[in-house]
Order: C-alpha cells, then structure tokens, then sequence
C-alpha cells in the first residue's frame, strides 16, 4: 500500500517576537540505570519546594487521568492525573518536609472563579487560595493543530505558620468545582535585608501597598542607581508601563514571595544595554489572558547587556519570561520560576553567546518552555542545563531551532501534551536569515518522562526526543549520550524532515540511553539519513523497536548503526502504510512464522562453540550444546514481545550419526524474564533419525502468553548434556 500523504507540521510560533507574527516536584530525575553502558545521570533543577501529586493524596473527590489525548484537562496535568473536586470535597497533603507556604496546580470550568478554604492539621485558617479561571482556556487558532489549552493555573499562599514532617494541609473547595494537579510546599525564608548603598523604590515614592501606579518611581530609581543597586522592598508594586534604559545597574527584591510586582511589561528595550544589568530575588506577576504575539507582554523583551544576571526571579502570568534579542553575551539565567506563560518561558532570539541558562523551574508554558532560535545571527557556545520543565502545554519542553555549538545538559522535562517533544534539536527556520545548525550539538544526561505528543496536523507523533531536518538537513554533528526515557506515550527518537520534504538527519550519534516503557518504537525514522546508536537498552517496548519509512518515497534510505550493546529493540514495524497504536504490537502478516527464529537466546552454559545462538538460527545442521555433566541445563529464547505460544518444535541434526535419544526436560514460560511459570510438565521426548529427529509440544489453550521462553532440561540418554539444533515457537 502506498504510504499516506501527510500534512506535516505546522510552524507552531517560537512566540513573542514583537512587531512579527512567528507562528517541581523534586529534583530526583530518573533513577540511575544499572546495566553497563545504560543512561546514567539523574537530572533537572535542584527545587525549594517539595512537589506532592494530588492523586496520591487523600480525597473524596474523583481521581481523572491517566489521559493523552490533546485539549483534556487531565492530559495537561502532572503525571497525566489530578482529583476533580465538587464544592465540599477536599484534597489532605501529608508533608514530608517542613513549610510555610504552598502553591497549587488547578483547574476550575471555564468562566468560573471562586477559593479553596485552607485547613492545617484539620483546623480551618483565615486564609483561602483564590482559584479562577482567568488565565486559563487559551485559543490560538493560527497554530495549525492547536487546540484549547492552558488550561491549569497556579496560585500561592504563605500559611502564617511553621509546619513539620507529617503534618497535614486540606484544600476544601468552597464555591466552584476545582481541579487539583499538584501542590508545592515551601519554606520560605524571612524578608531580606536592604543592601548596603543600594537606593530603594519607595524613596521615589512607590506605593507598597500596589494601589499606585510605581512606574515613574521605579524610572526614577533606577537612574539614579547607575552602577550600583535597586532595592525593592516587601510588599506590591504596580507598574502601568515597561522600564527601559536598564543598563549598569542591580535591580534586587527581599525575595520572590516578599517583593512583588504586578506588571505584564517590566523592561522592553531593544538598544543593547552597555553594562551589565542584574536581576534578583522579586516577583513579576502579570495579567496576561491571552497570547498576543504582536505586544511585548515579557519580564524582558530585548536586551540586558553582556554578563547579566537573572536569578531567583518567580515570573507568572506574562507571555513569555524573557525574548532576548541584541547582545546578551555571556547571560546567566538561575534559580527562577516560570509559571503559566501564554507562550515560551524563555527564547534566545539570536546573537547571544556563551548564555548559561541553568537551575530553573519552568510549569505549564504556552510554546516551548526554554528555545534557541538562530534568527538574524546565529546563538553560539550557549547551555540548557539542570532545568526542571513540567506540562509544556503547546510546542516542546527544550527546543534548539539552528545554533553553532550548543549543549544541553542535565534536563529533567515531563509531560509534554501538543504538538511538541521533550527535546527538539532542528533546523526549522520560521523566518529568514535563519541559521542552521553547526559545529557541535552536545545533548547529555537529560531525563525524558511521558515526553513527546501525537501531532493533529499529520496524525503521526512526536518523538520524546526529536531530530528534525525540517528546512535543511542536519550537517552538524549531534551528539546525544547518557539519556532516559521513561513512559514515553509514543515514540522514542525520532528522525524527520518535518516539512516533509525528505531533507536529510546526519551525523548523529546516541550512546547511553535507558528506555522504560514506550507506546509505540524506540526509533521513529522518517527521512533519510544516518544515526549510529550504542548501549541503548529498552523495556516496555509498545509495538516494535525500529519504524524505518522516509518520507516522501524515494527521497533516500535511513541507515542505522547499531555500535553495540543495543538490547530490547531489535524488531522493526512491518507496515510502513500505517503508524502503530500504542501497546498494540506489530502485526505480522505471517501467522504461521517460527516466533523464535532469530531471537537472542541465552542458556545456563554451552559446550566449546555450540552456542545457544545456534538453535535459532534457522539452520538445523547447527546446534547447542549444554556445559557436560551437569544436568540440569537450560536455554531460553527471548521473543521480544508477549505471545500467546501454542506449539514448539524442537529438534536435533538429522543425520543418521545422531542416533535416537531421549530428553526429558519442562516448558517454562514468563512475562519479565524474571518469574516463570510451567507451561509443560517435565516428560520423556524422543528424538528418532527415522522421523526427522524433531519433536512437536503443544501447549494448552490456557497457558499464558510469554514473552521469554525456556526449556528445562534434566536428562538425555544420548548424550550427558541437553541438546537442540533447533526450538521453534508457533502461534497454533
């Protein structure tokens, strides 16, 4: 069958570029792998807060989720799962560490708004959690395939008193029906000290109290603290209008939870600053309900200036946290949180070099939680590392768009949900002068988890991590180690030419990856290319391991090295005419085919070179043999999927010089390669040249499908050790 014609992607918007329309939880990361060679590194952010699910709490509201499917509000979640409650239902978070404070992941129906009534340790506070839906429900109808998203939001509340250990907190929804996703506990430090020297806003006469409008307070401040320090004391401050001529100096707050500002627009300035700027320790909370890629709705649009600094930023509420063009060399950005962003938590839009952006919090963007992009002049020698990106509800988690030299590092990124991966290194341009990738491309120690999404516009998904040969073909070298992949719904890594057109993916290479559990491929190859793969180790494997259709026809063959030490992918997907569904295996169109032909076998011990390999290769005149003398022995064929085994045969060479025996071995059978169960009793098999030296056991109706297949063998009166040339398994 010809392979279907598919719309492949949409541009979705690297979003915010002003004047053009361009369309948690703890930092554990993934467990170590144990196997040689296998992923290694533990990833993501190292958080202040301590992250506990609401589905693992205790509730009398309604669990929802697990859900994949795009425009659910349980697909959006953490961990694809939440607890719906009615008004009178609550949610009760054991703490496993001390706090003081918390903040929420919820959802409440669209239009609506109401609170939570807070209790701690089963007594009602004064306070309540304001819950709304004004931030939520985003529609972005020029991104093909978008659809209504956004939809959770984040609120946070200081208790007004120490908690411990195993205390409890109980969020009772009052007025409306909420959502709860997840809740974060904190220990927030008291207020810090004004700085030495520094020139505070109020001075100026900014309204702490955020009933006036501080901008011209803030101006004011500023230039006058040319060189030295802004201190913005605790309380609220709003500002009506964007700062600009920040240059040379330190804006710094009491700490994010003390020092707020409400403002949508804090420094636009496109005129690269000539000293560098420093940014720390405030809140910029904006009100920002819809994305509006034409206005500046950003903590920062534009520039700082070399060798700035932005840390323990907390930025909510805004379209996008920072769109960095002009010079921003040598940038670090650290230690902040992004929380429900209409578009991308930061965009590196070209010209910066050195940037180190490391150490963040980023929750439930709009577009791709942290991207380079290569427009106008090319990003350089700049990192993504040891972030935590959680539910990037649009686009992906880490997105390299062109760049020379890039590294990303150390990422911890979970649930992805549209039209997006965990990571996507690619050469999709969106505007010109773009510039592709080049030089090195340095991708090591990310942890990936229920990353990657199926895409609308084309019905075919999103890898976990994508490689993306989208306007030209990938002529840097992409090196990818030390990765884990878990839960992916889809596919793995996946290799394309997403506008279709068949551009090339080269000189990649993949060495270290671990893979628990996958929907549907580990590899997802769809253009030509060339990608080496070494030491990549797969369990839970959906449908089959290799899914090897470039597209379009004839535009060339994808090639895949395998450099050694592979294990639990090996199969490849038969029809290239349509795209697996998750968990369902691959269908071959040969019932009657020797499920074990070909497949890794392994066996208590082997004598000189009859190796267990010999007894299913097809060749009969070859054959294992067990260690000598040492009974009981054995051999087990991994099929590389469960199956529902109904009949073996064995055999033996059938020359006449094998004279007739007889072995008595068992039929064991298991789903993990750990515990077996007897499928066949222990019975006498005799093996006769006369009628072709094989044996047939048939296995009752009953017997469990297996996935790893052994033969137990405990005599053989022709010999002192179990012997086969062959063992076929068969569906009927």
């Amino acid at each position: 069958m010809p392979r279907p014609i598919h719309k492949w992607y949409a541009a979705v918007a690297t979003a915010g570029l002003v004047g053009t329309l361009v369309t948690g939880l703890t930092a554990t990361g993934a467990q170590a792998a144990e196997a040689t060679g296998a992923a290694k590194a533990a990833s993501g952010a190292t958080l202040p807060f301590t992250s506990i699910e609401a589905e693992s709490a205790t509730t009398n509201g309604t669990k929802i989720g697990p859900d994949h499917t795009q425009g659910t509000v349980a697909s959006e979640a953490s961990g694809r799962q939440a607890v719906r409650l009615a008004s009178g239902q609550s949610v009760e978070f054991t703490l496993t560490k001390a706090a003081n404070a918390l903040n929420v992941a919820y959802n409440v129906p669209d239009g609506q708004s109401g609170s939570m009534a807070v209790y701690v340790n089963g007594q009602k506070i004064s306070k309540t959690l304001a819950v709304t839906s004004k931030y939520s429900y985003v529609d972005t109808p020029w991104i093909a395939g978008a659809k209504t998203h956004h939809l959770f939001d984040n609120a946070r509340l200081q208790l007004g008193q120490n908690l411990q250990s195993g205390d409890k907190v109980k969020l009772e929804a009052s007025s409306t029906q909420v959502t709860v996703d997840v809740a974060d506990f904190e220990q927030v430090a008291a207020a810090a000290a004004k700085p030495s020297g520094a020139l505070s806003v109020t001075d100026k006469g900014a309204d702490p109290t955020g009933q006036g409008d501080s901008t011209q307070a803030f101006r004011e401040t500023i230039a006058a603290a040319k060189g030295g320090t802004v201190w913005i004391p605790p309380g609220e401050y709003k500002l009506t209008q964007s700062l600009n001529n920040v240059d040379n100096v330190t804006i710094r707050g009491a700490g994010n939870w003390h020092s707020i500002v409400r403002s949508s627009r804090f420094i636009d300035q496109s005129g690269a600053p000539t000293g560098k700027v420093g940014l720390y320790d405030f809140a910029v909370i904006g009100e920002v309900t819809e994305r509006v890629d034409s206005n500046p709705d950003n903590f920062v649009n534009g520039s700082l200036g070399p060798n700035s600094t932005v840390s323990g930023m907390w930025l909510q509420h805004l379209k996008v946290g920072l769109w960095l063009t002009g010079n921003n060399d040598n940038l670090v950005v650290e230690k902040n949180r992004f929380l429900d962003m209409t578009a991308d938590g930061l965009n590196l839009n070209g010209t910066a070099k050195g940037v180190n952006v490391r150490n963040n919090f980023l929750r439930n963007t709009g577009d791709d939680a942290l991207a380079m992009w290569a427009l106008n002049t090319t990003n350089s020698d700049s990192t993504f590392a040891g972030n935590t990106i959680s539910q990037p509800n649009l686009a992906n988690g880490i997105a390299i768009y062109g760049g020379r030299d890039i590294t990303v590092k150390d990422n911890l990124i979970l649930d992805t949900n549209a039209l997006g991966s965990g990571i996507a290194i690619s050469n999709q341009k969106f505007l010109d002068p773009f510039f592709p990738l080049a030089g090195t491309i340095t991708v090591s120690g990310n942890s990936l988890v229920r990353t990657g999404a199926m895409n609308p516009n084309w019905q075919h998904p999103m890898g976990a991590l994508r490689v993306d040969a989208y306007d030209s073909a990938i002529e840097a070298t992409v090196n990818i180690t030390d990765t884990t992949i878990t839960d992916s719904p889809w596919s793995a890594y996946e290799f394309v030419s997403g506008g279709g057109t068949g551009k090339a993916v080269k000189n990649v290479n993949i060495s270290g990856t671990t893979i628990d559990k996958v929907g549907t491929v580990v590899v997802q190859a769809e253009t030509p290319g060339a990608v080496k793969m070494s030491n990549v180790k797969a369990t839970g494997v959906g449908a089959a391991g290799i899914y090897n259709c470039p597209y379009p026809s004839g535009s060339g063959t994808f090639s895949l090295t395998d450099g050694g030490g592979n294990s639990g992918w090996s199969s490849t997907w038969d029809d290239c005419s349509t795209w697996p569904k998750p968990g369902a295996g691959n269908p071959d169109p040969d019932p009657d085919r020797n499920l074990a032909k070909n497949r890794p076998a392994t066996a208590s011990g082997s004598a000189d070179v009859y190796t267990p390999a010999k007894a299913v290769d097809g060749d009969a005149a070859t054959y294992w043999e067990s260690t000598n003398n040492a009974f009981p022995q054995s051999i087990t064929v991994d099929l590389g999927k469960s199956e529902a085994v109904r009949r073996l045969v064995l055999k033996l060479p059938p020359p006449a010089a094998w004279g007739a025996r007889t072995q008595t071995l068992s039929v064991q059978g298991s789903a993990d390669g750990t515990s077996y169960s007897t499928l066949a009793d222990a019975k006498d098999y005799r093996f006769d040249p006369a009628s072709g030296n094989k044996v047939t056991i048939t296995l009752p109706a009953s017997a469990p499908n297996v996935r790893h297949l052994r033969l137990r063998v405990t005599a053989n009166t022709g010999w002192p050790a179990a012997q086969f040339s062959e063992v076929e398994a068969y569906l009927s």
